[in-house]
């Protein structure tokens, strides 16, 4: 197995550095699907995010199936909200019908060659093609306006519906590599 190869090359020219916001400059932080709305992550998304990661069900793909504390999910908000000050995208909050049902998005991710996509949708939308559905727009902003040259997606062996969705979002397997201590599949799709 191998681990990623360092940061996405040539990813300057699209950074949204010194914002404010999310929203300050960035093309990319309000999205609209056929059924989905994305915006960037809040603080008032917290005990939803709490919510979503108590699920046995969410977090039986890991390693270690256990639910996040407050203070994980909160440090992990953080970091998506910080992303998103710092890049000028990151993972979204997922909405159906002014409904949070999720986050989802890209990210760099340490490590790793790529922009990463990564979704957590609760378990009562799961089935629905939500997932599909914010996959196909991750990639048109990843493609288009950030002009990236690689989305990656990182799935564990207990995961399977979470590679189904990226297979079909046309990704294809590229090598196996160490996350988080365990063993885990590199999906890519190229523009």
């Amino acid at each position: 197995m191998r681990t990623g190869q360092g940061w996405l090359a040539g990813f300057g020219t699209v950074m949204f550095t010194g914002m404010n916001t999310a929203q300050d400059n960035s093309p990319v932080a309000l999205r609209r699907t056929a059924r989905l709305a994305l915006r960037p992550p809040g603080p008032a998304d917290l005990d939803f995010l709490v919510g979503l990661f108590a699920r046995p069900e969410l977090v039986a793909h890991r390693p270690h199936p256990e639910p996040d504390s407050a203070e994980a999910c909160a440090a992990r908000l953080e970091r998506d909200m910080a992303h998103w000050r710092r890049y000028g995208f990151g993972r979204w909050a997922v909405e159906l019908d002014g409904t949070l049902i999720g986050f989802g998005g890209l990210t760099r991710k340490a490590g790793f060659e790529g922009l990463n996509l990564s979704y957590h949708l609760h378990p009562d939308a799961w089935g629905q093609g939500y997932a599909s559905e914010l996959a196909a727009e991750a990639l048109a902003v990843a493609f288009r306006p950030l002009a990236a040259r690689k989305v990656i997606g990182l799935v564990r062996p207990a995961n399977p519906e979470s590679r189904h969705v990226l297979e079909r979002a046309g990704f294809l397997p590229e090598a196996e590599v160490m996350l988080d201590g365990a063993p885990s599949l590199l999906l890519a799709r190229h523009p």
